[in-house]
Parts: C-alpha cells; sequence; structure tokens
C-alpha cells in the first residue's frame, strides 16, 4: 500500500478517517526509508500521524519497520541493557546517560547506548556530545559497537549508522520543526532480546511506552519520565515509570529524597543565547565542552547534582537488568561502583581499545 493511500486511511480531519493496523504502520514507515516518496508527502504523513496521536499498534508497526531495515548489534547477547534517550537531545540537561552507563557497566551490566547527533528538531546535547569530549567518540559502526560491548561491557552507537536512511529524513523533520511518531520509534531501534530503558515525555505515553516495548517481544525493560524526555531521573521531584518483565507492568515512583540524593536544582547547563537559524544545543561547540566536562566529573567523584542525577539513572538501569531488586539496592551498588573507581575503570578501558595502550 503506497503512503498515499496511508495518507487517505488517516483522513483528512476529525470524524473521516481512522488508525492504522500494525500492518498498514509497518507499510507506511517502511515507505519513508526507501527514498522514493516525495518529502512533502513524507511531512503530511508525519504530521497527521502527530495530530490524530500514534496507537500501540501503529507504534509497534513502525519501530517493527525500522528494525526490519537496520543493522541490529547484539542481537541474542545475553545481559545486554539499550539506553534509549530522545535522539534530538536535551537543551536544558548535560546527557547523563553515559555516566549512568558507565556506572552500571562497572556493576556487571552489559550496556549499550543508543543515540546520534544533531538530530533535528531540537539538534540538542546527546550522548554522543559527551563522548566527543571524553575521547572515545561515538562509533557508526554496529560492528564496531558490539565489539566495545563484548570487550568492555559499554558501548555506545549512532543509529544512523544502523539505519542511515534515517539520514534522508532529517531535512523534513527540520523543516517540520517539531516532534513527530519517528522520534518515538527511532528510540526503539534495539534487540528484542535486550532490556530496555527508555525516555518517554510527560503525559499519558508512559503506559504507551511499556505497552510498545511488550509488544516488541522485550522480555524486561522501564520506561522513565526523566528530565526532557530522557532516561535520567530528576532530584527535585519525583519522576515516574513503569517497569515491564515478562508479563508484568509495575509502576515506578522514584523520589530522590528517599535515598539522599534530593537537591535543590537539576543539574544543568550554563546559560547561552539563542543558536544560530537551522543549529541547536549540541552545534555549540562550548555546551559540548561543559557537556562533556559534567560527566568527566562524575567519573573523578565530584559531588553535586550530575553525580546524584547519574547514580539515580544508573540504579534504574540496574534494576531493569535485573541485577537488584530495589531501586535502594541499585544506588548502594551504583554508589560503590563509581566511588571504588570501578566506572573509571570502564571507560579506560574503552579508551584504550578505541585508542590503543596508553590513551
Amino acid at each position: 500500500m503506497t503512503l498515499r493511500a496511508l495518507l487517505n486511511t488517516l483522513g483528512t480531519g476529525r470524524g473521516d478517517g481512522r488508525n492504522l493496523t500494525h500492518d498498514e504502520a509497518y507499510s507506511a514507515f517502511s515507505a519513508l526509508l526507501t527514498g522514493e516518496e516525495s518529502k512533502i508527502r513524507i511531512a503530511g504523513f508525519l504530521m497527521a500521524m502527530r495530530m490524530k496521536g500514534a496507537t500501540v499498534e501503529e507504534l509497534t508497526g513502525a519501530a517493527s519497520a525500522l528494525r526490519a531495515h537496520a543493522i541490529l548489534p547484539c542481537s541474542g547477547l545475553e545481559g545486554l541493557v539499550c539506553i534509549c534517550p530522545p535522539h534530538d537531545g536535551y537543551d536544558a540537561t548535560p546527557p547523563l546517560e553515559v555516566a549512568s552507563g558507565l556506572i552500571a557497566a562497572a556493576v556487571g551490566v552489559r550496556v549499550l547506548v543508543l543515540t546520534d547527533r544533531c538530530v533535528p528538531p531540537r539538534r540538542g546535547l546527546t550522548a554522543a556530545s559527551v563522548l566527543e569530549h571524553l575521547g572515545p567518540g561515538l562509533t557508526y559502526d554496529p560492528a564496531e559497537a558490539e565489539d566495545w560491548v563484548l570487550k568492555v561491557g559499554f558501548g555506545a552507537l549512532g543509529t544512523s549508522g544502523m539505519l542511515p536512511a534515517l539520514l534522508n529524513l532529517r531535512d523534513v523533520r527540520g523543516d517540520l520543526g517539531v516532534r513527530t511518531p519517528l522520534a518515538t520509534v527511532e528510540k526503539l531501534l534495539a534487540p528484542s532480546s535486550a532490556t530496555v530503558v527508555l525516555g518517554a515525555e510527560r503525559g499519558a505515553v508512559l503506559g504507551t511506552a511499556v505497552e510498545v516495548m511488550q509488544g516488541l517481544g522485550h522480555p524486561r525493560g522501564v520506561a522513565v519520565q526523566g528530565l526532557e524526555g530522557g532516561v535520567t531521573p530528576g532530584l527535585t521531584r519525583r519522576t515516574r515509570g513503569i517497569e515491564h518483565a515478562g508479563d508484568r507492568q509495575v509502576p515506578l515512583s522514584i523520589e530522590p529524597e528517599d535515598f539522599g540524593l534530593s537537591r535543590r536544582r537539576e543539574p544543568d547547563l550554563p546559560m547561552y543565547g539563542p543558536p544560530e537559524e537551522g543549529d541547536g544545543t549540541g552545534d555549540n561547540k562550548a555546551l559540548v565542552r561543559v557537556a562533556g566536562e559534567l560527566t568527566a566529573a562524575v567519573m573523578a567523584g565530584d559531588e553535586g547534582p550530575a553525580r546524584d542525577a547519574s547514580l539515580l539513572g544508573a540504579a534504574v538501569i540496574l534494576k531493569a537488568a535485573g541485577r537488584c531488586l530495589t531501586l535502594a539496592d541499585g544506588v548502594d551498588e551504583a554508589t560503590q561502583a563509581l566511588d571504588s573507581g570501578a566506572a573509571r575503570g570502564v571507560l579506560q578501558r574503552l579508551l584504550e581499545l578505541t585508542r590503543g595502550p596508553g590513551a
């Protein structure tokens, strides 16, 4: 079925269309990746989906289509947790999923961060910004990412390396200037055998995110409404989440004060002027440096909001992986891994692997 026909199925206004089936959503998002559809039609379809609101069935079909066209690393790898933050990044919050992932890897979890750089519409700071500063950088080679995970326990992969067709959609997404369901399904480019920690926006989408994870076959996972829709819990207020294991769904309420990690402010970035037309925070070299420096400071043991938020994020990863029964246990294990230097050791081994001994 063509994208034009599927647009007609969605309808031209409220009341004259219907939701897509799983197979129709699969066909539609497959069509987006071919390069054969016009940018106007792609934009029209994405906006129609945004205005209508995507269903679990549509998102599952869409994510399945992207996976079918992608090269997924680490399929079947035991103990793998994929960290899935928003690919268009953050404007006010440093990307602390790298710090949390390194800490969790030091505890013994295999961690793969799925991210990218300067993705529209936000073009915000991402794990790619942090890794660029720290030294190993971000790989766009799925085989290399798998090698990092196997040898070090931590890897970070650009999803446009897994699915290059995503690059062809960036102009359309930038011109639209708003998020569409594509921003949701691209976060789900993970092997179905992996546990997933997924960042979700505020509102009713939390339950939808978990149902989509289940529909895609993930054995375990956590969807969390972290800072700016990311995977890092906040320090000034409760963060909501839902954990799933098999057929069970369990609400999570992450109260930082329960772990002695409550702060008067969140980990944040310095003030900056408005970016140039078409740019975002991820294009700002000074902010990229600051984001990297904050993570480096966490690894060095510095106290502050960035450390506390990173520990909470690591605890969520450990709980999702089944390495601890409670978040309190996860915070304790994460703190030990950070304070002992084990997390810093994971980063050092990654540097040696990517740069050679003596890095």
